[in-house]
């Protein structure tokens, strides 16, 4: 361990070495294409990893997992790099790795990287999105509530399930937190559906990321590498932008202020940074703006890797204090701005013209500037730039299978998990209620349809009665009309004339035969009359022959 990175040697043999002490105030490595910027960032990485300082870099291209192996006799810039050592005396060059994780958040070359919706919070989100100030406080009134009734929001889905559930609960919410209108609910699921095309779901979910497994050394003391996959995330620039947003957003609450440190405790490379600042939204480049700020007291230096200075904001490039600028092109109006750009962010020197300069110089060589103990910077050199010791260029498939199956993180967050939230919670709730009221509907109905069947049976009894006493009465009538039938005809009446005769001449007869028992004799009256007594019984038992 040093007190400083070398980068490399100016031309009159001078070392030019970025001090750990100041590595904190940032830096930017600038130059067009092809003029040996990752070869540099390669070299600075390494020395950052050789004195225990962890770090994290974007890899748009793919090439910077080579940090991951050590560089061959065999490469084609063998030749190069051995001349270069020893021009800039660096004797004691040699192939050798670093300890890298790979991580990817598609979860294809690396590790993935999550987090929860909970743990990004309302604010970055709102941020992230671009919502204006009425769909901010909706979306904040969305988390108050989730937390308060015990729902996680783990994922995308929870976030959209619980903005419907707000949107359904419109009315009773505005009454307790304010104005919750399904307008402004509407507008947060859009921009949640961009996020979403663009992969973000791959983003938001368990096991979430935890910053330690980001801040660390190896058995040897070298600090970790990380390298995130970006060569498809870049067509993602949302997407990109959350996880930055997220990330540094996360480092500066997790990390406790330390001031000045003798080395850095963290590192960052944003490799193709023009990338970031042309997508990024306003909110993005805002808070890197404040992380660039404030985060060097957490002991964590930002590097910018773009092709143009001028790619980079005023506000964040006034920041910048460790510089090193490869060729530039002054080929248009804009590479001209950017070369006089560069000459006066410099500070001077008396020997090397700047303006002239920039244009001139060959791969592997840059102008460097960089800040001293006392934290001034440097008068700015013509460097001839340390070679990487890793292979310059990416690793195989096979090789970074490897890496990543036997690195310290292992398994850890290779598995998706996904537990009880509010999607889950809210879905079971309105299955609970839809049950509830097919329920009550079905009962509803049940009744309604027992009291129809009552009313008809009731209807049909009445019916039934109704008729039961209509036949009765038409029977009591057909008898009635029988009888009198029955009393009118011939036949009835003489039959009755023949027994009233009968009875009479029978009850005469009996009168007859009784006075003749009971007096002995025969009435001297004429038969017809019989006497008193003859004419009492001949009446007695007249009638009860009629009868």
């Amino acid at each position: 361990m040093t007190d400083g990175i070398f980068i490399g040697a100016s031309v009159d043999g001078k070392p030019q070495t970025l001090e750990l002490k100041r590595a904190n105030r940032h830096g930017l490595i600038a130059g067009a294409t092809g003029t040996g910027k990752t070869v540099t960032l390669q070299g600075i990485i390494e020395g950052f990893s050789a004195n225990g300082v962890p770090c994290f870099v974007a890899d748009v291209k793919g090439d910077l997992s080579g940090l991951a192996m050590a560089g061959s006799p065999t490469a084609k810039t063998h030749a190069t790099f051995a001349e270069r050592a020893k021009a800039i005396g660096d004797d004691g060059w040699a192939y050798a790795d670093n300890p890298v994780q790979f991580w990817d958040l598609f979860g294809k070359q690396g590790h993935p990287i999550r987090t929860t919706i909970s743990e990004m919070g309302p604010l970055l989100l709102s941020r992230l999105m671009d919502l204006n100030e009425v769909q901010e406080g909706v979306l904040t009134i969305a988390f108050h509530v989730a937390d308060k009734e015990g729902l996680l929001l783990i994922d995308l889905d929870d976030l959209q399930a619980m903005l419907a559930e707000c949107a359904g609960r419109a009315d009773e919410l505005t009454v307790t937190y304010g104005n919750v209108s399904k307008q402004s609910i509407g507008a947060i699921q859009r921009s949640l559906l961009q996020l979403r095309t663009q992969g973000a779901e791959n983003f938001f979910g368990e096991p979430a990321l935890e910053m330690n497994d980001f801040i660390g050394v190896d058995d040897k003391g070298r600090g970790i590498v990380n390298i995130l996959a970006a060569d498809k995330l870049m067509a993602s620039p949302k997407l990109y932008a959350t996880f930055l947003l997220w990330l540094m957003s996360e480092l500066f609450e997790h990390l406790p202020e330390v001031g000045d440190r003798d080395k850095p405790v963290l590192c960052f490379f944003f490799d193709e940074a023009h990338l970031l600042f042309d997508e990024a939204p306003k909110a993005l480049l805002e808070k890197i703006e404040q992380v660039v700020r404030l985060i060097r007291s957490k002991g964590v230096g930002v590097y910018f890797i773009t092709q143009n200075p001028i790619d980079v904001p005023d506000t964040v490039a006034g920041q910048l204090g460790n510089r090193v600028q490869h060729a530039l092109r002054a080929f248009t109006p804009r590479d001209q701005a950017a070369v006089r750009s560069a000459a006066e962010t410099f500070r001077a020197n008396t020997g090397v013209d700047v303006a002239t300069i920039i244009t001139e110089l060959k791969v592997g060589e840059a102008l460097v500037s960089l800040l001293q103990a006392d934290g001034a910077p440097t008068p700015v050199e013509r460097t001839l730039v340390k070679p990487p010791a890793s292979r310059v260029g990416p690793i195989t498939p096979a090789e970074r299978k490897v890496m990543i199956e036997t690195d310290a993180i292992g398994a850890k967050y290779d598995t998706l998990v996904d537990r009880e939230s509010a999607e889950e919670l809210l879905a079971a709730k309105t299955q609970e209620a839809s049950a509830a009221a097919a329920e009550a509907k079905a009962t509803t109905e049940a009744e309604k349809t027992a009291a129809a069947q009552a009313k008809v049976e009731a209807k049909v009894a009445k019916e039934a009665e109704r008729a039961r006493v209509a036949d009765q009465r038409e029977a009591d009538r057909q008898q009635r009309e029988a009888d009198r039938e029955a009393a009118n005809s011939p036949w009835t009446k003489m039959a009755t004339s023949a027994t009233r005769a009968a009875s009479s001449s029978i009850g005469r007869q009996v009168a007859n035969e009784i006075g003749k028992q009971v007096f002995g004799t025969k009435s001297r009256r004429s038969p017809s009359s019989g006497g008193l007594v003859g004419t009492v019984l001949r009446g007695v038992l007249g009638g009860l022959f009629r009868g």
